[in-house]
């Protein structure tokens, strides 16, 4: 289904991107809701609640994800009735879902993130009346635009030893441009000026690498606007020194997960950090935080990032009017000193108060300054429209990855043996990345994996099935458990040198 129109809106601190067709607001549209895991239930009961009492026209669909269905032996968390719910309504109100650590099943948040390829994570984080911080008064109004549905995030591990675990790290292009795109055509629609890219290029350079450039490209498209790189641990740095230089930026899903952690700790805390997760044709919202099991039940926990999530919502639906009243309601709450525990300073009251109390205020308005209202094309690319064109294609080798207690030397030598009389030469060793054959002069501790990397010398009898030989050579003598192709594309390599390799 292609969409009609792509609108956001922003008004104190909450934004909208309609991605499907825009709803008239006489219409009674279904909205997906899952309750979540731990405080989830009673922050979400309070978002529901005061959404209808603005007198926004919702079908509230109930669906479960998460712990219990974790518990009932779904490995995704996210059972078929779910998905069918969310097929129906394409959007979706949710409480935070319990995720597993180290071990068994997937995180249910990312696997609703992308099943539906809501690729763009939209988290602002911005000054509000009444909750001091030790930023106060310095005027931080920014957001985060974070890639959604690959690096990292793909969760491709494998054992590759009994004692060394690997993830693969995939950025695609098209993931790079959908969110530099975005990331720019926001800044615009909320008239600002300036636009970052944080990413880790001056060690990833291929994966990170990928996005800075195609940030620096689609940037050309957008003379008005002020871009520039920064690398991200510098931009934690800079975030903590001086928030107030940034108005968006745009950075992968890892770094954007925990710049965003950040951000919303600038402005008083993940309980007043909404977010909204955006595809061209489903669109999830939901608050940034986790679930906090420890609170559950105790009436304790700040429902607030889900209720601003819920606005977002209702401007997605096109309820503009209920969402605004809802919005001015929660700035007003705040600025009339009312709030839960995690605001240290004054008695703070319980969900259920504050919810009360957000409710009573409806129809009165905060001061917070809105930031003007203006369409914002969400990017609509494909894959056919980013696939490149990739000229010449050189075979330079080979990457085989083993399994070996020898030491380096040790190790070589039998390869070394093992390839002769093939197209093949043994041209580097390394241990987690850095080279110890031939030896280089350093001290590199080894574990039990090494890469082993075979140079083509002989391209007048190489031929592609011999990479299978070379696999066969290799396994007479080391558990081998990844391979990968070498490859220079338009005469630059695809791929990275070890460190230390010359």
């Amino acid at each position: 289904m292609t969409p009609a129109c792509y609108v956001i809106y922003f008004s104190g601190i909450v934004l909208l991107m309609s991605i499907s067709p825009c709803v008239p607001s006489a219409e009674r549209p279904s909205v997906t809701v899952i309750d979540g895991d731990g405080i989830g239930p009673e922050v979400v009961a309070s978002a529901v609640r005061l959404v209808e009492a603005a007198g926004a026209q919702i079908t509230w669909e109930p669906a479960e994800a998460g712990a219990e269905v974790f518990r009932a032996g779904v490995p995704s968390g996210v059972p078929g009735e779910t998905i069918e719910s969310i097929t129906r309504t394409r959007t979706v109100l949710k409480g935070p879902l319990e995720t597993p650590v180290g071990f068994g099943e997937k995180s249910a948040n990312v696997t609703l993130r992308k099943l539906f390829e809501t690729f763009a994570n939209i988290r602002p984080a911005r000054e509000l009346p009444g909750v001091p911080t030790p930023y106060s008064g310095r005027g931080i109004d920014l957001v985060i635009v974070r890639e959604n549905v690959e690096d990292l995030y793909a969760g491709i591990e494998h054992m590759q030893t009994p004692d060394v675990a690997q993830c693969l790290k995939l950025i695609s292009r098209l993931g790079c441009q959908r969110i530099s795109r975005t990331a720019l055509e926001f800044a615009r629609s909320e008239g600002r000026t300036k636009v970052a890219v944080a990413t880790k290029a001056n060690i990833m350079k291929l994966t990170e690498g990928m996005l800075a450039r195609e940030f620096a490209a689609a940037a050309v498209d957008y003379p008005d606007l002020e871009t520039w790189h920064v690398i991200v641990d510098n931009a934690a740095h800079q975030l903590v020194k001086a928030p107030e230089q940034f108005e968006v930026i745009v950075t992968t899903n890892m770094n954007g997960d925990i710049l965003s952690d950040l951000t919303s700790a600038l402005v008083g805390g993940l309980g007043f950090a909404p977010s909204a997760n955006l595809g061209t044709e489903v669109a999830i919202f939901e608050a940034v935080h986790g679930s906090a099991p420890k609170y559950a039940g105790q009436d304790v926990a700040n429902p607030t990032a889900v209720i601003l999530s819920a606005v977002m919502m209702c401007r997605h639906l096109g309820q503009f009017e209920a969402a605004d009243r809802l919005e001015q309601a929660v700035l007003r709450t705040l600025e009339d000193g009312l709030h839960t525990r995690d605001v240290r300073v004054g008695d703070p009251i319980g969900t259920r108060a504050f919810t009360d109390a957000i409710e009573a205020r409806i129809g009165l308005a905060g001061t917070l300054p809105r930031r003007p209202r203006r369409p914002l094309l969400l990017p609509h690319i494909t894959r056919t429209d980013v696939r490149s064109d990739p000229g010449s294609r050189t075979k330079i080798g080979v990457d085989v990855f083993i399994e070996a207690t020898d030491d380096p030397a040790r190790i070589a030598e039998r390869l070394t043996d093992a390839v002769t009389g093939t197209p093949y030469q043994l041209a580097m060793v390394s241990s987690r990345g850095t080279v110890v054959w031939p030896g280089t002069g350093g001290s590199t501790d080894c574990i039990d994996h090494f890469r082993c990397r075979f140079r083509i010398v002989d391209t007048t009898v190489w031929h592609g099935e011999s990479v299978l030989d070379l696999l066969a050579r290799i396994g007479r003598i080391y558990r081998w458990m990844h391979v990968e192709k070498l490859e220079e594309i338009d005469g630059a390599a695809g791929f990275t040198r070890a460190q230390g390799e010359n």
